[in-house]
């Protein structure tokens, strides 16, 4: 498939946080699927990154535990025990992506408190979430940085988006963060540039 193109406004505002920040030693994590392109571009920047695939993780059938009734469900404290173990205040900026718009609903809300805790005071983290469910159209992506504000969007088969979430939903997730800034692009994605 094709990749498609768009502008991001959050994401030239938080690379020209990254660039602005002197001599200090600065880490990034990426959650998305890692690229060789995002890679050389945030050490080039001097930055050192960290990747977890964390929609793939979450795939993973050892995570899955049997419930009372003979059914399984993934279990949020397994997944966690074994993914996004970093220190607090480790990251100076954290590239969520549309992450949340594909995971499954029991990792949201865990997922999005232990980012808070890995994110540095006045770090920023920089989500995506679809404005609506445009079916075939909302396949998730590896997005591929082309500086200093454009994203290559790669598709990427067998992630089916779960649910949408609308600017309060978004709030409510995000309620400890100390700012949102929201931009709405023309292709229905919803760019949130947060810091704590």
């Amino acid at each position: 498939m094709p990749r498609a193109t768009r502008r991001c406004m959050g994401l030239g505002e938080l690379l020209g946080n990254l660039k602005n920040a002197g001599d200090r030693k600065l880490c990034v994590l990426d959650l998305g699927p890692t690229t060789p392109a995002n890679i050389a571009l945030m050490t080039g920047m001097g930055v050192r990154v960290f990747n977890e695939d964390i929609l793939r993780e979450s795939q993973d059938p050892g995570y899955l535990a049997k419930q009372a009734d003979g059914s399984t469900q993934l279990d949020p404290g397994k997944f966690f025990a074994e993914n996004l173990n970093y220190a607090a205040d480790q990251f100076d900026a954290i590239l969520c992506w549309d992450v949340p718009d594909y995971l499954p609903e029991c990792l949201v809300k865990p997922l999005v408190e232990r980012l808070q805790v890995m994110l540095k005071l006045k770090g920023h983290l920089l989500a995506f979430f679809h404005t609506k469910d445009a079916g075939p159209e909302s396949l998730y992506s590896r997005h591929h940085i082309v500086p200093p504000d454009v994203l290559e969007m790669e598709p990427i088969q067998g992630f089916r988006l779960q649910r949408i979430f609308n600017n309060r939903h978004i709030e409510n997730l995000f309620k400890d963060f100390a700012s949102r800034k929201f931009f709405l692009g023309r292709d229905n994605i919803r760019e949130v540039l947060m810091v704590r």
